[in-house]
């Protein structure tokens, strides 16, 4: 549909205001000057019409014509996505032989039949990109109608005509393999679904102490240098959805650069193939055009969705919520706008909440089930938490993971804070770990307390964190070695559980990712320690006598000697941390003897 056209009278910057010639509709694509760059309506007036536009907008002037595009913002979606690199708008960045803007072809299958009427939103075809993934064909979530025709199997490319339907009013439409959809939409589905499953991201911090459900919405805030852009890496490479969308909103370039250098030659563990044959890249870097990073995140969770339709579990990678809100910023200011908090535009949190909500685990209009999990990470100015961005988010997720300057300025990684950070999905996931629990073999039965085991252990680790932090505080004051052997004991135990199981290394071979199986193990382990050591104090063994033990190397270094491939080591590690403790002798007892 052919849209109106205007006439621009002043431009500053990304925004223009301009005299129309015919009628626009709020949020309606426009394209601006011989260059036809790609814009959008963002106020409608009488007579005028106020846009922003996102591209660079050098060399533009009063009078530049300005066409409708006669619909709404948006993006096409298809089978052409996976393994691609896009900007913010959804173009391609890198042209190659295979790109979906090169002509690149697809092998589909059809399953539907001429004379079946297809509901919105359902599967009429099977495709495979590139000899990879296969995906499947979608009906349009706003389209519905009697199959008239249907292409047989064959090489078709992404925007070939491949079903014809007959709609209820007479008419007919042709369907391709892509079609549109405008990114500030939510795509509709049948149901939202409560999750009793985590999105398993491979960092036992996070999994074991504060997961995140499937289709649930997580925050990662933290200072410069404390390694956001990192985590979000490595949960891109190892968490278990089915497909990556990878956001880099307003990031540094040459982040960006390693990301687009990195995920190509990485293997996906799942199926050996390379990694980026279930990653979407959508890249727009700081010295992109700034009205397109706002665009940006509404263009990779519209792609999100549509992989969700496919019923696949998707986990978007945002990174970072901040550097889109400076967007918003920027361009609210050339608007005119009053500031609100901290110069935020007042629909901050509304704009947020807009993003974050579209994370869920949803029943498809085919009736499929998938999953959208949304990740932002959070840059605030000084690592001060209090600011608009971080407030404000944190009343639209359930997952907080905060980073912890002092914790990565000691090379501790990931740096979350276990005092700070929270999930409010854990008690939703505690019947998945219980079965997990029992699905691992153990060599002694856990106090019996009737309460689920992982619950259970996640609290005993966070209160013994907690007392830690209160110690340390106490031990500056009066020296560690005042305090009495209980004490130095806690610290003891503490300082076991953060070095063989919160640290954990995006660089090592072994343990870049950790199993649930894998975590159930150690965190079991640890908490035999934990016992042990208990035991032994009341029979008068001191803390520097247990911090001795050969026994203790092995258990620190347990993340890295004893990989997925030898689950078994654990229990032969328990088995030697028993005969430790059974060995030790009271130091009263060693002195009565002498």
């Amino acid at each position: 549909m052919k849209g109106s056209t205007a006439r621009i009278i002043s431009i500053s910057g990304p925004v223009l205001h301009a005299r129309v010639d015919g009628p626009f509709v709020l949020r309606e694509a426009i394209l601006v000057g011989p260059n036809r760059l790609l814009g959008e309506v963002i106020r409608v007036e009488r007579e005028r019409i106020m846009a922003q536009v996102y591209e660079d907008t050098t060399g533009l002037r009063p009078g530049v014509v300005i066409e409708g595009s006669g619909r709404l913002l948006g993006i096409r979606v298809g089978p052409g996505l996976l393994g691609h690199i896009f900007d913010g708008l959804l173009r391609p960045l890198a042209e190659s032989a295979d790109d979906p803007a090169a002509g690149a072809r697809f092998h589909f299958t059809p399953t539907s039949s001429v004379g079946e009427t297809l509901a919105a939103g359902a599967i009429f075809g099977q495709v495979v990109a590139r000899g990879a993934r296969t995906q499947y064909a979608l009906v349009p979530p706003d389209v519905s109608g009697r199959v008239r025709a249907i292409a047989p199997e064959s090489d078709v490319s992404d925007e070939q005509t491949v079903l014809t339907l007959a709609l209820a009013d007479g008419t007919q439409t042709e369907v391709a393999l892509s079609h549109f959809w405008p990114v500030r939409s939510p795509r509709p589905v049948q149901a939202r679904l409560p999750s009793d499953e985590p999105l398993v991201t491979g960092q036992r911090v996070l999994d074991s102490l504060f997961p995140i459900a499937l289709g649930g919405k997580g925050a990662i805030p933290g200072g410069f240098g404390t390694g956001k852009t990192i985590l979000l890496e490595s949960l891109a490479k190892g968490c278990l959805a089915d497909v990556i969308v990878y956001l880099g909103c307003g990031e540094r370039g040459n982040e960006m650069a390693g990301v687009l250098e990195e995920f190509p030659q990485l293997e996906d563990p799942r199926t050996g193939r390379s990694l980026m044959e279930r990653t979407v890249i959508v890249a727009n870097t700081s010295n992109m055009p700034v009205a397109a990073r706002e665009a940006s995140i509404y263009s990779a969770v519209t792609v999100a969705e549509y992989f969700r339709d496919q019923g696949l579990h998707v986990a978007l990678m945002a990174d970072s919520t901040s550097r889109w809100a400076e967007a918003l910023r920027e361009v609210s200011g050339r608007f005119g706008e009053l500031p609100g908090e901290g110069g935020y535009p007042a629909y901050l949190s509304s704009r947020l909440a807009d993003f974050y909500e579209r994370a869920a685990k949803v029943r498809t209009l085919n009736g499929a089930i998938g999953s959208v999990t949304l990740l932002g990470s959070i840059s605030p100015p000084s690592g001060d938490f209090s600011e608009p961005v971080t407030s404000h988010t944190k009343r639209y997720v359930r997952s907080f993971w905060a980073l912890d300057s002092k914790r990565a300025h000691a090379r501790f990684y990931p740096a979350v804070n276990p005092l700070q950070s929270y999930s409010e999905d854990a008690l939703d996931l505690a019947v998945w770990w219980l079965k997990r629990y029992a699905d691992v073999p153990t060599s002694r039965a856990r106090r019996a307390s009737g309460e689920n085991e992982w619950l259970e252990l996640r609290r005993e680790f966070l209160t013994l964190l907690d007392e830690q932090a209160r110690l340390e505080r106490m031990a500056r004051i009066i020296g560690k070695d005042a305090l009495p052997a209980r004490q130095r004991l806690t610290l003891l135990a503490a300082e076991l559980v953060n070095e063989a199981f919160l640290r954990q290394s995006a660089f090592s071979p072994v343990d870049r990712t950790c199993s649930p199986e894998r975590q159930a193990r150690m965190m079991r382990l640890i908490a035999h320690f934990i016992e042990l050591a208990n035991d032994a104090a009341n029979r008068g063994i001191t803390p520097e006598q247990i911090a001795a033990l050969d026994v203790m190397r092995p258990l620190a270094r347990m993340s890295e000697d004893i990989g997925e491939d030898r689950l078994d080591g654990f229990a032969t590690l328990e088995a030697r941390m028993e005969q430790a403790f059974a060995a030790l002798v009271p130091q009263t007892e060693e002195s009565h003897a002498a």
